[in-house]
């Protein structure tokens, strides 16, 4: 057995793949449009991890609510430096969910309240502020 993705529905793909990819920094590895099903599958992956661990887009083309489905739990990603990633997404107007306070795990959301967990390489760093102080902002 291997594992192959995980899906995950969307409203706006393009706001979508602008988190994912622009801010987050997943690559497109592959699109697939099904006019007959009216809709479009986008595949994304970590830089290096196509075909190993990616992510299913599932954009369809006729409006319908999802709700928030708390219930999937989250994506989560190793990252260099949890600081830094942080930031990063911070700055391109990201919410810092649940902030690395402990120097190790950070929680955001997609445009479509996909939780997706951020895990600092190697174990934690010494805690930082402005991280150390943050509190959590709405659900993660």
């Amino acid at each position: 057995m291997r594992y192959l993705h995980t899906m995950v529905r969307v409203t706006d793909l393009d706001a979508s793949l602008d988190f994912y990819c622009n801010k987050l920094g997943l690559v497109e590895v592959r699109r697939k449009e099904v006019p007959a099903g009216r809709y479009t599958l986008v595949f994304l992956a970590a830089p290096g991890q196509a075909g190993v661990a990616e992510v299913e887009l599932t954009y369809n083309w006729d409006p319908e609510a999802y709700g928030e489905g708390r219930n999937f739990g989250h994506l989560a990603f190793e990252v260099d430096d949890i600081y830094a990633t942080c930031a990063r997404l911070q700055a391109a107007g990201v919410t810092i969910n649940r902030p690395p306070r402990d120097g190790y795990m950070a929680f955001v959301r997609s445009p479509d309240n996909i939780s997706v967990e951020l895990l600092q390489k190697g174990g934690a760093r010494a805690p930082e502020e402005p991280w150390a102080s943050l509190p959590n902002t709405g659900k993660w």
